[in-house]
């Protein structure tokens, strides 16, 4: 399994952010999101090949109680449904932050926290017109989605550019035909450095009140700014 970086943090988006846990990001995307902030694992997969023997062996020593499986799309990596199993078996709680696009084929998980990914995030000319075609045809995967939210505790989390995204989350949120409640569902301002998100956070914020969803901040730019490991 490529993995880019395993660090100890604060989580910082969701449900359960504020929360110490242990991240375990893998390397490797199916999308090109414009405004991603994990180029490394994503637009330029970079990392270390690990067995999963190797990552069993670190989870079980470290104390955290809390497991986060990010990327990148940690769904494409090589064996994640046996380490989801090992981490599950263990009692430990599983995060799995994923887009969606890839079916979850039963994987063990404590929430599934899902991004589809708007027509914000559709990447520009920085690469080729395949990938722009295949990110835009891929971003969204309806079928997918509702055997998550049918299958797993999950959070929706949307990344906010401007208040024209809302429109496009009121028709998804009807496209899926479930019943979401709307504390599940989570705006979060896009941005990676605290001046970004302070621009944007005031009408992000005054968006959920006005249609009743759940603010998502980014609490780790705010501790210790957009760098790795954290």
């Amino acid at each position: 399994m490529l993995i880019s970086e395993i660090f100890y943090s604060i989580q910082g988006e969701g449900i359960l952010s504020g929360t110490p846990s242990l991240f375990i990001r893998t390397s490797g995307c199916n999308l090109r999101c414009n405004w991603c902030d994990t180029d490394y694992a994503s637009w330029n997969p970079q990392g270390e090949e690990k067995t999963i023997g190797s990552l069993n062996e670190f989870i079980v020593s470290h104390p955290a109680t809390h497991i986060v499986l990010t990327g990148g799309e940690p769904m494409i990596a090589k064996d994640v449904s046996t380490l989801c199993s090992f981490v599950s078996d263990l009692g430990k709680h599983l995060t799995i932050e994923t887009a969606g696009t890839v079916a979850p084929n039963g994987i063990k998980c404590s929430l599934a926290s899902l991004s589809p990914k708007l027509s914000n995030s559709t990447p520009d000319s920085r690469v080729s017109e395949n990938w722009q075609k295949r990110h835009e045809r891929d971003r969204i995967n309806l079928g997918f989605l509702r055997l998550w939210i049918d299958n797993y505790e999950y959070q929706l989390k949307f990344v906010i550019s401007s208040r024209e995204d809302v429109p496009e989350i009121l028709e998804l949120l009807k496209l899926l035909d479930r019943d979401i409640p709307n504390e599940k569902v989570l705006l979060m301002p896009e941005g990676v450095t605290k001046e970004q998100l302070e621009e944007k956070k005031q009408f992000v914020s005054e968006l959920c009140k006005e249609y009743g969803f759940r603010y998502c901040d980014r609490l780790h730019i705010a501790l210790y700014g957009n760098k790795r490991g954290t």
